[in-house]
């Protein structure tokens, strides 16, 4: 199977802090977001940030490497939901995320859950890129 390769663009006027921007998602045509320093570092007011997009990336990664690997298994997941909240200090960057995971597996055990959780998030492909950042995991099953 042949790559693919998807493209946001951002134009941004101003300086830093008092500048905004807005990113467009190309590949999809699903929409342009607005960005600024102050949504970032602040209150996000509306607007996105950097880590809001790698936490929208990173949890959907996550729910496809996570069924997939269920699946694999034979015990695919009724659901999953998960939420990815990357963590940014103005001045450090990005200093962690914390994936949260509760799914519906049928005659699974929150043991294996946790394990195939764990196998998920070491082999996701955003977990790979973002290795450079501690990623920590909260994986349970849905009552």
């Amino acid at each position: 199977m042949a790559g693919t390769t998807r493209t946001a663009t951002n134009h941004w006027e101003g300086d830093l802090l008092t500048g905004n921007g807005q990113v467009t998602l190309e590949s999809s045509g699903v929409g342009t977001f607005d960005v600024s320093w102050p949504s970032r570092a602040e209150e996000a007011n509306g607007k996105t940030s950097p880590e809001e997009l790698i936490a929208a990336a990173h949890s959907s990664c996550f729910n496809m490497a996570f069924s997939g690997a269920l699946a694999k298994a034979g015990t695919p997941p009724t659901s999953l939901d998960t939420t990815a909240a990357v963590t940014f200090v103005p001045g450090t960057g990005i200093t962690g995320i914390v994936l949260s995971v509760v799914g519906a597996v049928p005659g699974m055990s929150a043991e294996d859950f946790q394990a195939a959780a764990e196998g998920a998030k070491e082999g996701c492909p955003v977990s790979q890129a973002l290795k450079a950042v501690p990623i920590s995991l909260e994986a349970s099953l849905s009552e």
